[in-house]
């Protein structure tokens, strides 16, 4: 894990929601209706959905998830007032950091994992445990309103 890891909430979370994906740019947009169907009506779908992309996008275009054949694998967990999302790639011998570009930059590249950070609660990227890749992950936390009774 890096530097951004934290401890999961495996007491509070539920089951894993799974899809593999072909690697090709075209299934970003499946990917992201994938996590905004698991996430629902949570007040943090659309940011949900926005780091799925990004983070697939990654996947498809710096990991050997691109290539022929390659794939990627989206998986959602869910709980009250909390989501998890890990999209798993084939990998590359590149780790996935944020680049911290000058907001003022007008490169349409190179901003997915800033977004992660500015937005998500917590993320990181560990070697998939199978050894054949790597996983990036981000948590969303949300208050949840009380209805009146």
């Amino acid at each position: 894990m890096n530097e951004h890891s934290a401890p999961q909430h495996s007491d509070s979370r539920g089951d894993p929601v799974r899809r593999r994906f072909p690697g090709r740019a075209s299934q970003i947009k499946h990917a992201r209706r994938f996590v905004e169907r698991q996430l629902g009506t949570s007040p943090e779908t659309p940011t949900a959905t926005l780091l799925t992309s990004e983070i697939a996008t990654n996947a498809v275009t710096h990991s050997s998830s691109g290539t022929p054949g390659g794939k990627f694998e989206v998986t959602v967990y869910t709980a009250v007032g909390w989501s998890r999302v890990e999209v798993r790639d084939l990998g590359s011998p590149e780790l996935p950091c944020p680049q911290h570009r000058d907001p003022y930059d007008t490169n349409e590249h190179g901003r997915g994992l800033d977004l992660v950070e500015a937005l998500a609660a917590k993320w990181g990227t560990e070697p998939r445990r199978d050894g054949m890749g790597r996983m990036v992950w981000f948590e969303l936390i949300w208050e949840i309103s009380s209805s009146p009774p």
